[in-house]
């Protein structure tokens, strides 16, 4: 055995980690599916109403991060790299963040109708974060090395899905046809650019998941 993985065998483990980020990433999957029932919700009313809920996970949200903040600064030895568990947490933070967001411009645009391109961005990022819930789980046992490693396959195709629905959603608010107001495009130029950005995100929380599998490989 290597003497690095010794040393490792004998340090004490913080289980406070395993099950902050555990919440974390329930409590995003959580505010996914959430975000999808307004995604797919025709009243502006029931909009209103599943938005106030959603904009209270985050506020909850926040707080799950700064506990991890707060467990990363008082603990000295750390179970997995402390900057990677650092950048695990705000790329969680900011999904919810970008997610919130586009739902409050959802609200604040007075926007009832549901088109498909919204939904199906819904339905892209619930998958996305169901596949981050997953693989955050087994972080905490490397054997579980090559199902992180599919986890972050699949949410590489899911953005690379994304990007197609952006850029075929774009390419159609601004063809010039008839009837369409140039206002109402800004609008939903800026909505679906806040889900691309979402779903970048979850791309990007890919990166520190390989970061952890090569340094614990």
């Amino acid at each position: 055995m290597r003497g690095d993985k010794i040393v490792k065998f004998f340090m004490p483990k913080e289980e406070r980690f395993h099950e902050l980020l555990d919440r974390d990433t329930q409590h995003l999957l959580k505010a996914a599916r959430l975000f999808a029932e307004i995604a797919a919700s025709t009243s502006l009313d029931a909009r209103r109403v599943k938005v106030a809920e959603l904009r209270s996970l985050e506020h909850d949200g926040d707080q799950i991060t700064k506990e991890i903040f707060d467990a990363l600064n008082s603990t000295f030895i750390t179970p997995l790299d402390r900057e990677d568990i650092g950048v695990i947490a705000s790329d969680l933070d900011d999904i919810l963040d970008y997610m919130e967001s586009v739902a409050q411009f959802l609200v604040l645009f007075e926007i009832g109708d549901s088109p498909e391109p919204l939904r199906k961005f819904a339905e892209i990022i619930v998958a996305m974060v169901e596949e981050i819930h997953n693989a955050t789980s087994l972080i905490w046992d490397l054997g579980n090395a090559k199902t992180i490693r599919q986890s972050i396959v699949r949410i590489s195709q899911l953005e690379n899905e994304a990007d197609g629905l952006y850029f075929s959603v774009i390419a159609d608010l601004f063809r010039g046809e008839e009837g369409k107001k140039p206002l109402d495009i800004l609008k939903w130029k800026e909505i679906y650019q806040g889900l691309e950005d979402a779903c970048d995100e979850c791309k990007d929380f890919t990166h520190a998941l390989g970061n952890v599998l090569v340094k614990n490989a």
